[in-house]
């Protein structure tokens, strides 16, 4: 995924502003894995919904750190009001009352 400047600064050449540059390849790199992450929860979320009992716990698990890594990325792009995010991806409460909670390895 590429990411354009704001018109306020596409006048500025990428090349003459190394700053610019940096600040728009780090954009990039957060956009990248804030999809990464994103697609990661969803696909733990589906593997919960279709998880039989037995296997249950550990699909509840993933699915909780999968949501969990991804709100993480969320806020650290600066988006940290999630409740669209839990709203549209349908986050059940099992995965959102374990988000932080540390299991003993």
């Amino acid at each position: 995924m590429s990411l354009r400047p704001p018109k306020s600064l596409a006048s500025a050449k990428r090349t003459d502003n190394p700053l610019l540059q940096l600040e728009t390849e780090i954009l990039e790199e957060a956009v990248t894995a804030l999809g990464h992450y994103g697609r990661a929860a969803e696909a733990a979320l589906e593997k919960l919904d279709a998880a039989k009992a037995a296997k249950r716990e550990t699909a509840l698990q993933a699915a909780t750190e999968a949501v969990w890594a991804y709100l993480i990325q969320r806020e650290l792009c600066g988006l940290s009001d999630h409740r669209y995010i839990i709203r549209e991806m349908n986050i059940p409460k099992p995965v959102l009352n374990r988000m932080g909670a540390m299991k003993r390895r």
